[in-house]
C-alpha cells in the first residue's frame, strides 16, 4: 500500500508593508468609507481600545472598588451574624451564668458591712489584735474613700509583738466573716529584743446605701449633660 507523502504548507502570503503605509498616507479623513481595509480594522480597533479605556477609568474603576467594598461589608455581616447565632444558640447558658454571677456577687456584698456595722468591725480588728496579746500603740482610722457602690475606710495600726503573734493575727483577721485587708506592712526589730514592731494600713469596706449611691450618680449624670 502507496502512502502519499504529506504535503508541505504553502508559503505565508507576502505582506507588502509599504502599500499599508500609502494606504495610512493616501485615506481622505473626510470620507471613510473609502479608507482601505487595513486602515479601517485599526482605526476601529483604536477606538474600541479607547472607549474600554475610558471605561474602566470612569465607570468600571469605582464601581469596582464599591463591589469590592460591599464584598468586604459581607463578609462582616456573616461574620457579625454567625456570633449573634452563636449567642443565641448558647443564650441559656449565658442567661445561667448570669443568674450565678449575681448569686457570686451577692454573696460578696453580704461581706460588706453596712453604715450601722462598721464600728462593731472596726472593735472586732482591735479585739482579734488584743486577743494574741499585741499591744496597740496606734489604732487610727482614716478619711473615708468612697468608690461606685462601696467606701474603702483606712486604718492606720502600729503593733508591738513577735513574729508569730503577728502572723496569727494576720490569720484572724483572714477570718473574720467581713472583709479586712493587711496593706503596706512594714516590720522592724524594738529596742528591747525579740519584740517587733509592725506598720500598716488595714483596710475595711462597707457597701454604700440607696441614698449614698443616688448621690455618687448625680455628679457622674451632670458630667454627662
Amino acid at each position: 500500500m502507496k502512502v502519499k507523502a504529506a504535503s508541505l504548507p504553502k508559503s505565508m502570503p507576502n505582506i507588502d508593508f509599504q502599500k499599508i503605509v500609502d494606504d495610512f498616507r493616501t485615506m481622505n479623513p473626510n470620507d471613510p468609507g473609502a479608507w482601505p481595509m487595513v486602515p479601517k480594522v485599526t482605526v476601529l480597533v483604536v477606538f474600541l481600545l479607547l472607549i474600554l479605556v475610558a471605561g474602566w477609568w470612569f465607570l468600571w474603576s469605582d464601581q469596582l472598588v464599591e463591589l469590592e467594598s460591599k464584598q468586604l461589608e459581607e463578609q462582616s455581616l456573616k461574620q457579625q451574624y454567625l456570633e449573634k447565632k452563636k449567642q443565641a444558640v448558647n443564650l441559656d447558658l449565658y442567661t445561667q451564668q448570669l443568674a450565678e454571677i449575681d448569686r457570686s456577687f451577692g454573696a460578696l456584698l453580704k461581706q460588706l458591712p453596712n453604715k450601722s456595722e462598721i464600728e462593731a468591725l472596726l472593735i472586732e480588728v482591735n479585739q482579734a489584735g488584743l486577743g494574741r496579746g499585741l499591744q496597740f500603740e496606734l489604732f487610727r482610722p482614716g478619711q473615708e474613700q468612697i468608690k461606685d457602690f462601696y467606701a474603702e475606710l483606712p486604718i492606720a495600726v502600729k503593733i508591738n509583738g513577735s513574729y508569730h503573734d503577728f502572723g496569727a493575727f494576720a490569720a484572724d483577721i483572714a477570718k473574720l466573716p467581713r472583709i479586712v485587708t493587711l496593706n503596706n506592712i512594714s516590720i522592724v526589730p524594738l529596742k528591747e529584743g525579740i519584740q517587733l514592731s509592725l506598720d500598716a494600713t488595714t483596710k475595711t469596706f462597707r457597701y454604700l446605701d440607696e441614698e449614698e449611691i443616688a448621690r455618687q450618680k448625680k455628679p457622674a449624670e451632670g458630667a454627662k449633660k
